[in-house]
């Protein structure tokens, strides 16, 4: 006779109302904070609104993930749990890879024929006539209207600090699949060093990126406001540095959950979902270090 798994239904919960709102504010303070920069208002609420609602997704994100852990501890997902978590994260992944391919499609659309096209190439030269004297390059260091757009300085050397970033972010996926067997085989000790090793390889390339940014702000001109290219540089770059984190964060409170015995070679599907995030900012970033920095 077939039996059924026994399939734990949580109890209704505030964490998705609290997270919609949360995403809602972030997402209106960010467009708020860009739009006022392109303006230039010293005065700007942006910043402001972002902070509160990175506040109520941090708080929301604290609650439900720590009431999702004490289920899980207390024994109460079944297998079937286990299979809705792993396509829970399979489909969020998939989520993340369109968001990026939307930008990496923005910003192949601008390089090979919007940005030709205001040059004066193609069918639809038309465009050419709103700025006759507009010659395109990538990367554009020059702007068809450079009074409302002024064209930046400079470009970032790809084989400085993204290079040395891109070795960072590639030995930290070394290191987290290190780290990953040292689970399945047991090995605790090996386990929370190659983990913190990890973590500290995150915390490295937010250093390094935060030290790109001011470097491109103060000495290159390169900003937000400086075309079409500073526009696409930082949305790629800067959506990809958030996105490393978050991965830092979750990877460090694995590593917290680690150090208080948690997972073992049977259990440890968070750890495992926390990787497969990990690896996949990893790989972004090998897309943007050749699509954005080199060529």
């Amino acid at each position: 006779m077939a039996t059924h798994e026994h399939y734990y239904v949580p109890a209704q919960s505030k964490w998705p109302i609290i997270a919609t709102v949360g995403l809602l504010v972030t997402m209106y303070g960010l467009g708020t904070w860009f739009n006022d920069m392109k303006a230039a208002r010293p005065d700007s609420h942006g910043p402001l609104i972002f902070f509160v609602g990175g506040l109520l997704v941090a708080y929301m994100l604290f609650g439900w993930f720590g009431t999702v852990i004490k289920e899980s501890r207390s024994g109460l997902y079944s297998a079937q749990m286990d299979r809705s978590f792993r396509w829970g994260m399979t489909w969020f992944i998939f989520s993340e890879v369109m968001f990026f391919v939307a930008f990496f499609g923005a910003l192949f659309y601008i390089r090979y024929w919007s940005g030709p096209w205001l040059g004066g190439e193609g069918s639809n030269a038309i465009a050419h006539m709103l700025w006759p004297n507009f010659e395109y390059t990538w990367p554009m260091l020059n702007t068809p209207d450079p009074k409302l757009y002024p064209a930046p300085g400079g470009i970032i050397d790809p084989w400085h600090l993204p290079l040395i970033n891109t070795i960072l972010l590639v030995s930290s996926s070394v290191t987290l699949t290190i780290a990953h067997h040292a689970l399945k085989k047991g090995h605790r000790g090996a386990l929370k060093i190659w983990l913190a090793i990890t973590v500290l390889l995150g915390l490295s390339f937010l250093t390094l990126q935060a030290e790109e940014y001011v470097y491109a702000y103060q000495e290159l001109g390169l900003t937000l406001g400086s075309g079409i290219y500073g526009a696409t540089f930082f949305m790629l770059t800067g959506f990809h540095g958030a996105h490393v984190t978050i991965g830092t964060l979750i990877l460090f409170v694995m590593l917290i959950r680690i150090l208080r015995g948690h997972f073992d070679a049977e259990h440890q599907f968070g750890f495992e979902a926390a990787s497969w995030y990990w690896h996949f900012v990893d790989v972004v970033w090998i897309g943007l270090f050749v699509f954005v920095y080199v060529l």
